[in-house]
């Protein structure tokens, strides 16, 4: 039987990372935060890669090594596979995940605190929320990002790797192939 970590101390451990770095440690400087987050996500997954490939042989293309972390490696450290997979043949691939684990527990209230307030008082604060909410959410995704470009750097893809939010907890992550 494989060693494993509890779900719960896996949310608890990202929930306190981003919040020491964006709260504490760079509170008035978020991509300082952002940068050292992604950093650390890179080395997680640098390893991981490294473990979960020890017994396979070298991947001949790119879309072998990206079909590996939307199978194999999204299932060891997600429990499933990415929803889908798209790529415009020229470096650029996009994995999208209906139910992205580590951002489920984000939401955005539905309606505005205090009851009373003008309609545009409301939609303000209601679009304040969201914004608040989507900026909570795109931080946490640092993480994981990292994650991608270290499993995929380790296997002799240099690229890039950004997020988008669409609708929580869905989210897509753009992998950037570099020349």
């Amino acid at each position: 039987m494989g060693r494993e970590v509890s779900e719960s101390c896996i949310d608890s451990v990202m929930i306190e990372m981003v919040s020491s770095y964006c709260d504490r440690f760079y509170q008035n400087k978020p991509e300082l935060a952002a940068r050292r987050i992604e950093s650390i996500g890179y080395q997680v997954g640098h390893q991981l890669s490294e473990r979960y490939t020890m017994e396979r042989p070298r991947f001949t293309d790119h879309l072998d090594a990206i079909k590996f972390i939307c199978k194999d490696f999204w299932s060891e450290v997600f429990k499933k596979q990415i929803d889908n997979l798209k790529t415009n043949h020229r470096g650029t691939f996009v994995l999208q995940d209906n139910r992205f684990r580590w951002l489920s527990h984000i939401s955005i209230e539905p309606s505005p605190d205090g009851p009373g307030l003008p309609s545009d008082a409301a939609g303000d604060l209601l679009e304040n929320k969201t914004a608040q909410a989507t900026q909570a959410a795109s931080m946490h995704l640092y993480f994981p990002c990292g994650i991608i470009r270290g499993a995929l750097t380790n296997l002799g893809i240099p690229c890039a790797v950004s997020a988008d939010i669409s609708n929580l907890p869905a989210c897509s992550f753009v992998v950037r192939i570099k020349a």
